[in-house]
C-alpha cells in the first residue's frame, strides 16, 4: 500500500503541476472515459478471467484505489507532455517510450507487499507491452474527439 499512495501523490502531483493543455472540462472527460474505460476492461480480463488483480484476488474496496487515483493522472501526463504538432517519428517514439514507462512502473507494481500491489494470474509483462500502446491510441482518440466537441459547443 506504501507504494501506491506513493505513486498516487507523485502521479497527481505531476498531472496537475505539469498541465498546460489540457481544459478542465478536458480532465473531467479523460478522468471519468479512464475509470470507465478501465473498469470495463478489468470486469473481463480481472474478475472473470482472473488474469490479474490489486491486493487481492476478490473483488475489493483497496482495488478501486488505482483505479480512480492512479491511471487518470497517468493519462492526463501523457496528454500533456504527447507531441501533437510534432513529425510522426516523434509520436511513435513518445508512444514507445511511454510504455517503457508504464512497463517500468508496472514491474515496480509486482514488488511484495507493501511496495507493491499488483499481481499476475496468467498475466505478463508482454501482454501490457502489447496492449498499452493501443490503449493509449484509444486515449489520444477520445481526446481528438472530446476537442472537436468542444469546439463545435456553443454553451
Amino acid at each position: 500500500m506504501i507504494g501506491l499512495i506513493i505513486a498516487i501523490l507523485i502521479f497527481n502531483f505531476i498531472a496537475f503541476k505539469e498541465n498546460r493543455v489540457l481544459t478542465a472540462n478536458q480532465i473531467v472527460h479523460i478522468w471519468c472515459f479512464t475509470i470507465a474505460f478501465q473498469s470495463t476492461f478489468d470486469v473481463l480480463v480481472e474478475i472473470k478471467y482472473h488474469a490479474y488483480w490489486y491486493f487481492g484476488k476478490d473483488v475489493e474496496w483497496a482495488g478501486i484505489i488505482p483505479h480512480l487515483f492512479v491511471v487518470p493522472p497517468v493519462n492526463m501526463i501523457f496528454l500533456n507532455w504527447f507531441p501533437f504538432k510534432g513529425p510522426f517519428v516523434k509520436k511513435v517514439s513518445f508512444i514507445i517510450l511511454f510504455v517503457i514507462a508504464i512497463l517500468v512502473y508496472e514491474m515496480i507494481t509486482l514488488f511484495p507487499e507493501p511496495w507493491g500491489y499488483f499481481h499476475y494470474g496468467w498475466w505478463k509483462l508482454w501482454h501490457a507491452a502489447i496492449l498499452d500502446p493501443i490503449l493509449l491510441l484509444i486515449l489520444l482518440g477520445y481526446y481528438k474527439w472530446i476537442c472537436r466537441l468542444e469546439k463545435r459547443s456553443i454553451c
